[in-house]
């Protein structure tokens, strides 16, 4: 097997790709390709608590809480105290924050189907299902 042909230098050059992709179309609100995921899960899903947050997006808690001090000074995020429990914190999204994440869902849609724009709706399915089954036998 040739190097190129190895499926981890095929999968890292993939993940670079969408990950530069992408920056590419959030710059422009100064936040991270992480931080943008993060605001547009928050933005399907407002004030939940952070461990669950970082399960969703799949990030560790060290890696989301980093993201959250980030967000929080932009004044994105707010951290809340969970009612149920006061040592868990719930992330939460400012109005600002909403703001950001209606824009960033809005740029998601339209940056996946460009850069999935030379598949077909069939092969756009068909590589989403696989990564997903990759991913998680894996984890």
């Amino acid at each position: 097997m040739k190097a190129k042909d190895c499926i981890f230098f095929q999968l890292t050059k993939a993940s670079l790709a969408g990950t530069g992709f992408v920056a590419g179309k959030v710059e422009h609100l100064g936040v991270t390709t992480s931080q943008a995921m993060v605001l547009n899960f928050l933005g399907e899903e407002d004030c939940i608590p952070q461990h669950v947050l970082g399960q969703k997006v799949q990030i560790t808690s060290a890696t989301m809480t980093g993201i959250l001090d980030r967000l929080e000074k932009m004044d994105l995020v707010e951290r809340r105290p969970q009612p149920a429990d006061r040592r868990a914190l719930l992330a939460c999204l400012t109005k600002r924050g909403v703001r950001y994440a209606k824009e960033i869902h809005s740029t998601m849609v339209e940056a996946n189907a460009e850069f999935l724009s030379q598949l077909s709706p069939e092969e756009s399915s068909t590589l989403r299902d696989l990564l997903n089954q990759v991913r998680e036998d894996r984890s």
